[in-house]
C-alpha cells in the first residue's frame, strides 16, 4: 500500500477544511497556507514519478477504492497539481478585493483532491466517485462571482454534470452487469476475449456520457463558453487545463483499456473529435471577448485531442503517433491555457473589462505581459518551436499514416482527406483568432482610451504574480525547441497506459515534411484574419471608428433552443403530468377507502389551493417557479451524492 496515494487524494481535502478555519481568523495566512497545501501535493506527485505505486480502501461501500499511480495517471497528478500551484498563488493578488474568498479556496483545494482521486483511479467505480465530488465542488467556482451570468452559466454547468454522471452511472452498473468488474485492467482482459462487442458498445456509449460532457466534446459542450468567461480567471484556467481532462481520462480509459484498436469505436470519437475541433474554432473566431474566446479555443483544442484518440482506434497497433500526439497534445494544451488564462486574469483584475473594444490597446506598453501572452499565442497556433507545434505535428501526422494505410489496400481515401484539411483547416482558425486578441490587447490603439481606466494605482501585477506568469511562459518554448528531451520523454513514460509502443521511427519534427503542415495552417490563418475578421467581423462605428462586432446568430444556440426547452420545460411539464397522475390515484385510493371504511358518501379529496397545484393548471404562468425547481433539484442531486460518498467514506 502507498500512502503517498492516498496523501495526494485526501490532503488537499483536509487542507481545504485547515484552510476554511484559518481564514475566518487570518485572511493571508489562508491564503499562504493554500500555496503551502498545493505545493505540498506538487512535491507528493513528483516524488513518484519513475513508480508504479498502488493503494486499495477495501472497506469502501463493500467494493472498495482503488488508486494506481503509473506512467500516465502520475503526469496527470504532477501536471493537475502543478497547475493547482500556480493559480493558487497568482490567486492571491487576483483575489485581493474579493468577497467569499474563504468559500472559494476551500471548495478551490475540495476539487483538487477529487480531481486526483479521478486521475489516480484504477477502476470506474473509484473514478464516478470522486468524478461526481468534483462536479459539485467545480460548481461553486463557476459561480464564485454570483452575477446573473455566473448563476446561469452555472445552471448550465451543474445540469450537464449531474445529468450526464447519472447516464454514466447507468453504463457503469450495466458494465458490471455484463463483465463483473469495473477495474480498468480487468475490464481490458474481458473486453479482448469477448467475441461480440455490440452489447458493449451501447454500455461504452452510456459511460462516455458523463466523460465527453465535462471534457466539452460535442453536443455536449455547450457549460464550456458560458462557465469560462464568468468563472473566475484562477478558476477559469483549472476549468480549462485540468478539469475538461478529467473527462479526457474517462475517454482514454475507455478508447485504450476497453474498445482499444477498436476502428468502429474510434471512427465514432474522431467523428466527435473533429466536430467539436472545428466548432470551437469557429466560435471562437466570431467571440469579441476575451475570456469567451479562449473558452471556445478550449474546446477546440479537446476536439484535437479527441480527434487522436479516435485515431488509435483505426490505427490499431500502429497508433504510436496518434498515442504520442493525445498524450502531449493534452499536456500542452493544460501549459498553455495556463499561461493564456492567467494573463486575461491580469487584464480583467485591472480593467473588469473583457469586450475587445472595451480593452483595445490595454497592453501596449506593458512588455513583460505582452511578451507572457505572445508566448501562449506563439504555443496554442503551432508555430514550430513551440510546444504546441509538437502534439500538432504528431496528431497530423497519424493522419497522414492512415490516409497511406488505406491507399495501400486500394480504399477511398477521400473521406480522410477532408478530415486531414479539417484538422489544417482548424489549426488556420486557431492562428486567426488568436492573432485577433494579441493584436486588440496588445498592439491596436484605442479609439476611446477612457475605457482603459480601471485600478490606475501602482504597478499591473505585482511581483510575484509577475514570476508566476512569467515560468509559465518560458515552460511553452523550452519544451518546444527540446523535443527529444522533453516531451518525447514524458510520451514514452505514458504510452503503456495507452497500449501502444514507441514509433519504429525517430520522428524529424523540423524536417519540411513535418513543417508543411504548420506552414499551411499559418497560411490559412492569416487569410482568414485580414480577409474574413479584419473586413467582415469589423466595422465603423457612428465616430467612423473600427470596431469588433460578433456577427455570430443569437438564435443559433444548441443551449437556448434545445437544452433548456428541453431540460427547464420539457421535464418539468413530464414530471408534473406524472406527479398529477400519482397524485390522482393517491387521491382516488383515498376517497375509495373513507367511504368503505368510514361509509363517507363524500368521500372525494380536494387538492389544497397552492402554487404547486394551481401551476398543474396554469404552467406558462409559473414557468419561473419551474425552472428555479429544476435547478434547485439538481443542486440537492448534487449535494446529496457529495453527503452519501462523505458518510459512505465515513
Amino acid at each position: 500500500m502507498n500512502m503517498t496515494l492516498a496523501f495526494l487524494v485526501f490532503f488537499p481535502m483536509i487542507g481545504a477544511l485547515i484552510g476554511y478555519l484559518i481564514g475566518r481568523k487570518n485572511k493571508s495566512a489562508r491564503d499562504y497556507w493554500a500555496m503551502a497545501v498545493t505545493l505540498a501535493t506538487f512535491l507528493g506527485a513528483l516524488s513518484l514519478v519513475g513508480k508504479d505505486a498502488v493503494l486499495s480502501i477495501p472497506a469502501f461501500c463493500g467494493i472498495g477504492l482503488s488508486f494506481h499511480g503509473d506512467g500516465l495517471r502520475i503526469t496527470l497528478a504532477t501536471l493537475a497539481s502543478f497547475i493547482w500551484f500556480m493559480t493558487t498563488v497568482f490567486s492571491k493578488e487576483y483575489f485581493a478585493h474579493y468577497r467569499n474568498r474563504n468559500r472559494y479556496y476551500f471548495f478551490m483545494l475540495m476539487t483538487l483532491g477529487a480531481t486526483l482521486g479521478v486521475f489516480l483511479s484504477a477502476d470506474f467505480y473509484t473514478t464516478f466517485i470522486f468524478f461526481e465530488v468534483m462536479s459539485f465542488t467545480s460548481f461553486v467556482l463557476v459561480i464564485q462571482e454570483e452575477t446573473d451570468h455566473a448563476v446561469r452559466a452555472a445552471q448550465t454547468y451543474l445540469a450537464v454534470a449531474v445529468i450526464g454522471g447519472l447516464v454514466t452511472l447507468m453504463g457503469l452498473f450495466m458494465m458490471y452487469q455484463m463483465a463483473g468488474t469495473l477495474n480498468f485492467d480487468e475490464l481490458a482482459i474481458f473486453c479482448h476475449d469477448l467475441e461480440d462487442k455490440k452489447d458493449f458498445y451501447f454500455v461504452g456509449v452510456l459511460t462516455l456520457v458523463g466523460f465527453g460532457a465535462k471534457a466539452g466534446l460535442f453536443p455536449l459542450h455547450i457549460w464550456l463558453p458560458e462557465a469560462h468567461p464568468v468563472a473566475p480567471a484562477p478558476a477559469s484556467a483549472l476549468l480549462s487545463c485540468i478539469l475538461t481532462k478529467s473527462g479526457v481520462f474517462g475517454m482514454l480509459v475507455l478508447s485504450t483499456k476497453i474498445f482499444i484498436h477498436d476502428a468502429q469505436w474510434g471512427m465514432m470519437i474522431l467523428a466527435l473529435g473533429v466536430t467539436t475541433m472545428v466548432l470551437g474554432a469557429v466560435l471562437a473566431v466570431f467571440s469579441i471577448n476575451l475570456k469567451r474566446t479562449l473558452a471556445c479555443s478550449s474546446l477546440s483544442q479537446i476536439g484535437f485531442i479527441a480527434t487522436a484518440i479516435g485515431m488509435q482506434g483505426l490505427l490499431g497497433h500502429h497508433n504510436a503517433l496518434a498515442a504520442e500526439g493525445t498524450i502531449l497534445h493534452l499536456a500542452n494544451h493544460s501549459l498553455l491555457k495556463l499561461t493564456l488564462f492567467m494573463s486575461a486574469g491580469v487584464v480583467y483584475m485591472n480593467l473588469h473589462k473583457l469586450d475587445l473594444n472595451e480593452i483595445r490597446g490595454w497592453g501596449r506598453d506593458k512588455k513583460l505581459l505582452k511578451f507572457i501572452f505572445l508566448m501562449g499565442v506563439l504555443g496554442i497556433t503551432g508555430v514550430p518551436l513551440w510546444n504546441g507545434y509538437i502534439s500538432k505535428t504528431l496528431i497530423h501526422e497519424s493522419i497522414v499514416e492512415y490516409i497511406h494505410i488505406l491507399a495501400d489496400a486500394g480504399q477511398s481515401t477521400t473521406l480522410f482527406t477532408i478530415i486531414e484539411w479539417l484538422f489544417l483547416f482548424s489549426g488556420g482558425l486557431t492562428v486567426a483568432y488568436m492573432t485577433k486578441l494579441f493584436v486588440a490587447v496588445f498592439m491596436e490603439k484605442n479609439p476611446y482610451p477612457e475605457t482603459l481606466h480601471g485600478h490606475d494605482h501602482g504597478p499591473y501585477m505585482n511581483k510575484l504574480s509577475s514570476v508566476v506568469l512569467l515560468i509559465s511562459a518560458l515552460i511553452l518554448p523550452v519544451i518546444g525547441m527540446l523535443p527529444y528531451n522533453t516531451q518525447n520523454v514524458l510520451a514514452e513514460f505514458c504510452l503503456d497506459f495507452m497500449g501502444a509502443h514507441p514509433p519504429d521511427h525517430a520522428v524529424h519534427y523540423f524536417i519540411w515534411i513535418n513543417l508543411k503542415g504548420a506552414v499551411i495552417s499559418i497560411a490559412i490563418g492569416a487569410a482568414v484574419y485580414f480577409l474574413f475578421i479584419r473586413q467582415v467581423l469589423m466595422v465603423k462605428d457612428a465616430n467612423g471608428n473600427k470596431v469588433y462586432v460578433d456577427r455570430w446568430p443569437e438564435w443559433f444556440s444548441i443551449e437556448n433552443k434545445i437544452y433548456r426547452p428541453l431540460l427547464l420545460s420539457g421535464l418539468p411539464f413530464v414530471g408534473g403530468f406524472f406527479a398529477r397522475l400519482a397524485g390522482s390515484l393517491t387521491d382516488g385510493l383515498i376517497s375509495i377507502l373513507r367511504m368503505l371504511i368510514f361509509n363517507d358518501d363524500n368521500g372525494r379529496v380536494v387538492p389544497p389551493e397552492d402554487k404547486y397545484f394551481s401551476a398543474y393548471t396554469d404552467f406558462e404562468a409559473d414557468h419561473e417557479m419551474y425552472r428555479e425547481g429544476f435547478a434547485t433539484s439538481l443542486l440537492l442531486i448534487g449535494i446529496g451524492l457529495t453527503i452519501a460518498t462523505v458518510y459512505i467514506m465515513i
